[in-house]
């Protein structure tokens, strides 16, 4: 890795992060900023951890895109998993790529969650369940999937989904997708009714927010876009720019019914507003109860959609944001000046 760092090597970007403890500030291993000591530098596998670990990401490399944009060597697994005639993915089918079978994984796993294989998978999968859906028969459903009988489909399907495939025509799942913005790369999901997820790449609790999202809407998480998605990847971008202040892009949040009422008070808050957590507490009926809000705000699922960054505390003071003070604090910012957020803004 510091070979990797004093060679500016960007095949490496996305694969480690390099901090820098005289600056405060870290990394991708091709950025272009002078190279310090070695003494003064520490590694991180992900850029979760080195802001966990209080740095700040660098303004001249944007370490906080490396997830969202794919770095160019992965460019032919996704050509691969997107094509429709590949069936199986071996190791020696990636060797052919010209790319070691170990590090594919390092990188899926680190970025998706998944072995590249199991990310194939799940593609052909979300694409059955369309299929099923849409009434294509369960036959030619199978023979496009890849799968020479009825049992190895119904056995991988009931892995993925829970369920076995005639079960499923009125069923839904959760489909993710990755997009980047000026303040790092974000996790999307949404199922057929509307987004139920949007999280920072780097959120310590984004695991336990997958997690509550298979739980709430009983159903797995697989790689894939629809139409709420596509929606949301135009309105983003828009947001960002101080060109839209107010998303229509449907949204799906299931909780109990106290966080219900919190998250719906939120998205009565205006663009360029706040209210604190007591004023919160007040609207949806639990005077005093300012913590429960706090709580209820650290779990909704559809960051910037939901505007929880919009709730401060009394005095004015900015805290309790799962995508990181800094960020609520640009979000505000720009929110009240009406400017649009640069890429790689860092506090």
């Amino acid at each position: 890795m510091q070979r990797a760092f004093f060679l500016k090597d960007s095949s490496y970007n996305g694969l480690f992060f390099t901090a820098v403890r005289t600056t405060g500030v870290f990394c991708m291993p091709s950025c272009p900023s002078r190279r310090p000591n070695a003494e003064n530098i520490e590694f991180f596998p992900s850029a979760r951890e080195a802001l966990a670990a209080g740095y700040r990401p660098c303004k001249r490399c944007s370490p906080m895109q490396a997830n969202g944009a794919p770095p160019d060597w992965t460019r032919p697994l996704f050509q691969l998993a997107e094509d429709a005639s590949v069936r199986r993915i071996r190791e020696e089918d990636i060797r052919r790529l010209g790319i070691d079978p170990v590090r594919a994984r390092r990188y899926f796993m680190q970025n998706y969650g998944m072995t590249f294989q199991s990310y194939c998978r799940a593609q052909r999968m979300a694409g059955a369940l369309e299929s099923i859906r849409n009434g294509v028969m369960l036959d030619d459903v199978i023979g496009e999937s890849g799968y020479e009988s009825h049992s190895g489909f119904r056995d991988a399907f009931r892995r993925v989904f829970g369920d076995p495939p005639v079960r499923t025509r009125s069923n839904d799942c959760v489909l993710a997708t990755w997009t980047e913005t000026p303040l790092g790369p974000m996790v999307a999901g949404a199922n057929r009714d509307g987004v139920c997820l949007l999280e920072f790449t780097d959120r310590r609790k984004l695991e336990t927010q997958f997690l509550t999202t298979r739980k709430r809407f009983r159903c797995t998480v697989v790689p894939g876009t629809n139409e709420h998605l596509e929606q949301l990847k135009d309105e983003l971008p828009r947001y960002f720019a101080a060109q839209l202040t107010r998303f229509t892009v449907p949204l799906v949040y299931p909780g109990t019914p106290f966080e219900e009422r919190v998250w719906n008070e939120l998205l009565k808050i205006p663009y360029g507003d706040t209210r604190s957590y007591e004023e919160i507490a007040a609207a949806v009926g639990a005077a005093g109860a300012s913590r429960a809000v706090g709580a209820a705000n650290g779990r909704n699922r559809i960051s910037i959609v939901i505007p929880c960054h919009r709730v401060i505390n009394k005095s004015g003071l900015l805290s309790g944001y799962g995508g990181g003070v800094w960020r609520k604090r640009i979000l505000l910012e720009s929110e009240k000046a009406r400017t649009p957020i640069e890429r790689g803004a860092v506090a």
